[in-house]
């Protein structure tokens, strides 16, 4: 029995067009939210949540679509890792979590929140718990995601920019609990910086599980 590095294998093809997939809708998604912060200019970038572009007005509608496209996307980057990766117990409980977050970012869509300084309506209150739900599922899913993609060959390349971003995501995101959202809060950059993060970290571990190489005995 001599053990051997073998030669690259290629990803299944629906694992590639599914990473492509989640990479251009996160840099569609960057772009509508880019896009919004000038159509939508009575919402602070630095002060107001990304959901506020979602409250009634002449846009909202894009908001909308963003949330449903981060759905898809997030589905997307599930979809490459579950057909390339080795099946662990923790690896299948952190794309679950990942599931989660897809489905309640979704859902996001059809309760529209209540803007910072507005009454909060019910409507408002149930894209609150929905997004008390999807935050922490999102940051533990990297999380652990990480952890155990690191050890499988495919990832070890990306092993330290998947722990730097998922990890790292921590820290806006414990900041944006500590400041919340208020007028002369940082709370929106702090929720853009995190939401940004667990993105990049989707279309890093979809893409890199495409190209990586397994290794084989004989």
């Amino acid at each position: 029995m001599v053990a051997h590095v073998s030669s690259p294998r290629r990803a299944p093809a629906r694992a590639v067009t599914a990473a492509r997939l989640t990479l251009i809708g996160v840099v569609l998604y960057a772009v509508i939210d880019a896009a919004l912060a000038f159509l939508r200019p009575e919402f602070s970038v630095l002060h107001n949540a990304e959901s506020d572009y979602g409250s009634s007005g002449p846009w909202a509608w894009l908001m909308d679509l963003n949330f449903l496209l981060r759905c898809a996307l997030s589905l997307a980057a599930v979809g490459a890792v579950s057909v390339t990766a080795a099946k662990t117990r923790r690896l299948q409980a952190a794309l679950g979590l990942l599931i989660v977050w897809a489905l309640a970012s979704g859902l996001l869509a059809f309760f529209p929140d209540d803007p910072l300084g507005t009454p909060v309506h019910t409507s408002g209150a149930v894209h609150l718990t929905v997004a008390f739900v999807a935050f922490p599922a999102v940051l533990v899913g990297t999380i652990v995601g990480s952890r155990e993609l690191r050890a499988q060959p495919r990832w070890r390349r990306v092993a330290i920019p998947m722990a730097v971003l998922s990890w790292g995501a921590l820290v806006p995101l414990l900041l944006l609990g500590r400041v919340g959202f208020h007028p002369h809060s940082l709370g929106g950059l702090y929720e853009k910086i995190f939401l940004g993060m667990e993105l990049l970290w989707l279309a890093l571990v979809a893409m890199g599980g495409t190209v990586g190489s397994s290794e084989a005995v004989e």
